[in-house]
């Protein structure tokens, strides 16, 4: 099993920028590929970015390419969200996701998931 908490959410207004975290505790960090997703009221779950489990390869939705960057601290358990320029479609209750190994735009390919966190852009 692995748990995973996302912490770092929160009301920003447009143009701004927040840095999700998402701690990861059980099984071991490095082993396992963590996914950023999200979901707004009213629409499907959506990815955002990968990492794989070096952090070597990463990768981005179209919408939120050279705006986010997703990070990972093995030493640390942690992956990252960084969000600059946000914009109100931006908007989405954030989760982190972990698999083994490879990084994957499909959410059903994820194992576990954290619970989620809120964040707002006003415009």
């Amino acid at each position: 099993q692995v748990q995973l908490v996302e912490s770092g959410g929160g009301l920003v207004q447009a143009g701004g920028s927040l840095r999700l975290s998402c701690a990861a505790s059980g099984r071991t960090f490095s082993n396992y590929a963590m996914g950023w997703f999200r979901q707004a009221p009213g629409k499907e779950r959506e990815f955002v970015a990968s990492i794989w489990t070096t952090g070597g390869i990463t990768d981005y939705a179209d919408s939120v390419k050279g705006r986010f960057t997703i990070s990972r601290d093995n030493a640390k358990n942690t992956v990252y969200l960084q969000m600059n320029s946000l914009k109100p479609e931006d908007t989405a209750v954030y989760s982190c996701a972990a698999r083994i190994r490879y990084g994957s735009r499909r959410s059903v390919e994820y194992d576990y998931w954290g619970q989620g966190t809120q964040v707002t852009v006003s415009s």
